[in-house]
């Protein structure tokens, strides 16, 4: 027989810090095998992806955007126009994941925009990036270790992108 849980306090955290160790673990088997179910975002990635895609879908003057296909390196949504976007999620790192060139040409164009999609430790969206191919390829670094270029996020490379913000409310 499976156990209720009891209804949530106001701030949740408070009744997580009563749990034990076991008790927070099976927790959270049990809420990302739910989320697997209802298929929901189990990461960051996943939730960043939904966030960009929503947002610019909301956003008049911005292309509707839908996710690409499972798989398709480096483009995780496409507009009606057929751009290609690759999404980069950020909770609390200093640089983007990677972004692999192509493995015969290190120069070819991968996508037309990288979105920068900044979250909250509450998974809320904070902010948006938007660099165009040009100037990707102005900001970008590269990562020796996983032979992958990847984006710095100081001011002054986000001070070269467009900024877009959740509306309040």
């Amino acid at each position: 027989m499976s156990e209720a849980l009891p209804v949530p306090p106001a701030n949740p955290s408070d009744e997580l810090a009563h749990l034990t160790d076991i008790a927070l673990l099976r927790l959270r088997a049990r809420v990302a095998a739910e989320l697997k179910r209802r298929g929901l975002a189990l990461n960051v990635g996943q939730v960043a992806e939904s966030l960009a895609i929503a947002l610019y879908n909301a956003t008049p003057g911005r292309p509707n955007l839908q996710s690409a296909p499972t798989g398709t390196q480096n483009v995780d949504a496409l507009s009606r126009r057929g751009d290609r976007y690759s999404i980069k999620g950020v909770l609390d790192a200093r640089k983007t994941g990677t972004v692999y060139p192509d493995r015969d040409d290190r120069e070819k164009q991968l996508f037309e925009y990288l979105l920068v999609v900044r979250i909250d430790p509450d998974w809320q969206l904070l902010a948006l990036y938007e660099f165009d191919w040009k100037t990707f390829c102005e900001v970008r670094s590269w990562d020796r270790r996983m032979n992958a270029w990847y984006v710095g996020l100081a001011a002054k490379t986000l001070s070269r992108a467009t900024l877009f913000k959740p509306r309040a409310g």
